[in-house]
């Protein structure tokens, strides 16, 4: 969906909440596997789909239906990938180097995460096994062969560049963290790293907040005294998974009271928002979202184009290989029913000429048969290999029908 954050907002509380996704997803007429991505930037549906007529349009109508938006709203914000292109765009997602922050580690964890819950629900079969492996080698391909990953740019990284660019140094500035999940380990590595010192953590779970804090040498708080944090600190940067804001404009308006309009940066990195939008229209108070780190990551990028380059000729590469593997499926029915069928007819064979066999020596058996079997084998051996190779070169279906006319394999 490419939606802005009010949207994405609702898809993502809309798949959080549905415990029977996937099976809904595999209810759809014309639906034989599938998974499902919810990032904080992105919500995709994944899926193998038969000829069933209805079964695309009602596949692109589900993320409308579990986000209760409008038709308008769906339609303008869908895009669609169909085959070749579909496996393009999932190789560019999972090397992410289609991600907001090109080159950034969390998006492959978060697809290998989708993966393994659309495995426990028995979603996937053999084509999106394969094809869901071959991103995760690719994806690994991309970080090993280039250097698209050689500087730590992410979403917690361009909050910190953020903080930095407002206050020029962080050294003797108050930092308050609200979440103590994987973001914030990133957010104070990254402060640590910028010259912050005193930073303070704040979450629901105090022991998971007192690991965070040993570990970067500051100190928790809990949320009930967040209202007092507040009136100390000048770097807020907030990263929960709660489901409403953890800040209210009415709380952050009465901190500014007792900290005499003293300027305070408000950074919302979180997807549901933490902070009210409303914080961020008050005297001296600075409030940015996830959409707002754009312009930064955009000068950190740069220097990643020229290898996103030569990670997009290995995605071209391993494309081609998952495709060609995929239309040498379309021969497997027609191999196997030539094998079938000439199998049949050495068993028949072997059947009427039972009885002189049988006057033979057990070796002498044993050698017929086998190279019966040979004489099969050289024959096949063409047939067999022009449709691997030619359904590949000609992504076509015509030799394989002519092979099932020729042999009679449908009689």
């Amino acid at each position: 969906m490419t939606a802005p954050l009010a949207l994405r907002e609702k898809l993502f509380a809309g798949c959080e909440e549905k415990k029977n996704l996937l099976a809904e997803l595999l209810a759809i007429a014309g639906v034989r596997e599938a998974m499902y991505l919810t990032t904080c930037n992105r919500v995709e549906i994944l899926a193998v789909i038969d000829g069933c007529e209805g079964a695309e349009r009602n596949l692109c109508a589900y993320p409308g239906k579990v986000g209760s938006l409008t038709t308008p709203e769906t339609e303008k914000c869908l895009y669609v990938h169909r085959e070749e292109a579909a496996v393009r765009h999932l190789f560019r997602v999972a090397s992410s180097l289609d991600s907001m922050i090109m080159g950034e580690a969390q998006i492959l964890g978060q697809v290998k995460e989708a993966y393994r819950r659309a495995l426990e629900a028995h979603a996937t079969g053999a084509v999106m096994n394969r094809l869901l492996h071959r991103a995760f080698r690719t994806a690994k391909r991309v970080r090993t062969e280039t250097a698209i990953a050689a500087n730590p740019v992410s979403v917690s990284f361009a909050a910190v560049e953020l903080a930095k660019k407002i206050f020029g140094e962080l050294n003797g500035k108050k930092v308050l963290l609200i979440g103590a999940g994987e973001m914030a380990e990133l957010t104070a590595t990254h402060l640590l790293d910028k010259g912050a010192k005193d930073i303070v953590i704040a979450n629901r779970t105090g022991s998971q907040a007192l690991t965070l804090a040993d570990k970067f040498h500051g100190r928790t708080a809990v949320l009930e005294d967040i209202n007092a944090e507040l009136g100390e600190a000048d770097i807020v940067i907030s990263s929960t998974g709660a489901s409403s804001y953890i800040l209210q404009a009415d709380v952050v308006k009465q901190s500014q009271a007792r900290r005499k309009n003293r300027m305070l940066l408000l950074i919302d990195i979180a997807v549901p928002r933490d902070i009210d939008p409303a914080a961020g229209e008050l005297e001296n108070v600075y409030l940015y979202n996830i959409d707002n780190l754009q312009d930064i990551v955009d000068d950190n990028m740069q220097s990643r184009r020229n290898e996103a380059m030569k990670a997009g000729v290995i995605i071209e590469e391993e494309v081609k290989m998952f495709c060609d593997w995929l239309k040498g499926l379309e021969a497997v029915p027609t191999i196997v029913s030539l094998r079938a069928k000439a199998e049949a007819i050495v068993q028949t064979e072997i059947a009427r000429a039972a009885p002189w066999l049988q006057s033979m020596n057990e070796e002498d058996q044993h050698k017929v048969a086998a190279l019966i079997g040979s004489i099969v084998n050289k024959l096949l051996h063409n047939p067999v290999t022009a449709l691997k190779e030619e359904n590949i070169e000609f992504e076509s279906a015509q030799l394989a029908a002519v092979t099932r006319q020729l042999f009679q394999l449908d009689e």
